[in-house]
């Protein structure tokens, strides 16, 4: 018989996977994005993160400035064009210092 903690636990989630947009395939499902907002209107974000771009579909209205540096986190959806993706959320990341957290993403990967 399951105890009252098991029988109320959430679901278990898989985690967002670094991805570089041109890395994107047809396997991927909730993965997150590091990139340059190069145009955003409405619920749509455009994201470049050197390798690519890909657009970025929000429920609601998404509050990103030009420019600016975020991680996008979502899943893939396949279309005519390539990839886009549903985001789930948008996290500023503007005051990182990005060679540093290439560093740490390269050792990670290494592990």
């Amino acid at each position: 018989m399951a105890t009252d903690n098991e029988a109320f636990a959430s679901p278990k989630r898989l985690p967002f996977a670094e991805k570089k947009i041109s890395a994107l395939g047809s396997s991927d499902s909730r993965v997150r994005i590091l990139g340059t907002v190069i145009d955003s209107r409405d619920n749509v974000a455009v994201i470049d993160d050197g390798t690519g771009r890909i657009n970025v579909t929000f429920e609601d209205a998404v509050k990103a400035e030009m420019n600016a540096t975020v991680r996008v986190f979502g899943r893939v959806l396949p279309s005519e064009s390539g990839f886009e993706m549903q985001g789930e959320f948008l996290q500023d990341m503007s005051h990182i210092d990005l060679r540093l957290y290439q560093k740490v993403v390269d050792l990670e990967s290494k592990l």
